[in-house]
Parts: C-alpha cells; structure tokens; sequence
C-alpha cells in the first residue's frame, strides 16, 4: 500500500499556492473596478439587477473588500480574518444570485470561494506566510 501521509510534507506549499491564486484572482478581478469609475458603475448596476439593497455602496464596499483580501492572502497577513471576509463576501454574492435565479453551474465561483474562506480562517495561512512568521516571534 502507498504510504501518501508523505504529502503532509507538502501542506505548506499547497498553502502558499492557494493563497497566491486566490489572491491574485481576487486582485485582478475587481481592479477593473477601481481603475474605471464605468466598470465600476456596471458592478452597481449589476447588483441593483439583483435586487441587492444599497447598490451604490455595496458595489464599491465589495470590490475594495476583495482588494483588501487579495492583497492579505498573497504574503499570508491576516489571513484569517481575510478568510472570515472572504466568506462573508461570498455568501452575500451566493444568495443575491441564487435570488436572481443562477442555477449551481452559476453559483459554484462564488460559493466555492466561501469554503476557501472558511478553509483559511480555520487553518490560518500555513508556515510560509507573514502570519507565521509573526507567530513564531
């Protein structure tokens, strides 16, 4: 039998891999948003179709919240707090567009983004990170 608790060897990378993704997934999509005030415009108009109360405040509180967890999770700073945000982010988007009727295809992005969070804020960052770093001083 193949003995693969050898693998747990390779936690800390798959840590680090996780968050770089996540990260600069999260970065890269809403920078359109802070970069154009029309994008950004688009996003609030997005969300007011969905019915989400307060769409001009929700639009930008979110994207400069994903900024924010994007830029914590690639050094692995806060990452459990950015894990809880990220989840939060990610259940308000999942039942906005489960109330606009997407169907799972439509809500696996962002719902699986709320188990990451979860996965993160329960775990931390892993030991390479900024957060371990801290934590062993």
């Amino acid at each position: 039998m193949i003995d693969i608790s050898r693998l747990n060897a390779l936690q800390p990378a798959a840590m680090l891999a996780l968050r770089l993704y996540v990260g600069g997934f999260l970065i890269q999509g809403v920078w359109d948003n802070i970069t154009s005030a029309a994008r950004m415009a688009e996003f609030e108009a997005f969300l007011a179709g969905l019915n989400c109360p307060l769409p001009a405040i929700a639009a930008p509180v979110s994207v400069w919240v994903q900024f924010a967890i994007g830029l914590a999770l690639i050094p692995g700073v806060l990452t459990r707090w950015a894990g809880l945000l990220l989840s939060l982010n990610f259940m308000v988007a999942v039942g906005l567009l489960w109330g606009g009727g997407a169907d799972a295809r439509g809500l696996f992005p962002p719902a699986i983004l709320i188990f990451v969070g979860l996965i993160l804020a329960t775990y931390g960052a892993g030991r390479w990170s900024l957060d371990a770093r801290r934590d062993k001083h």
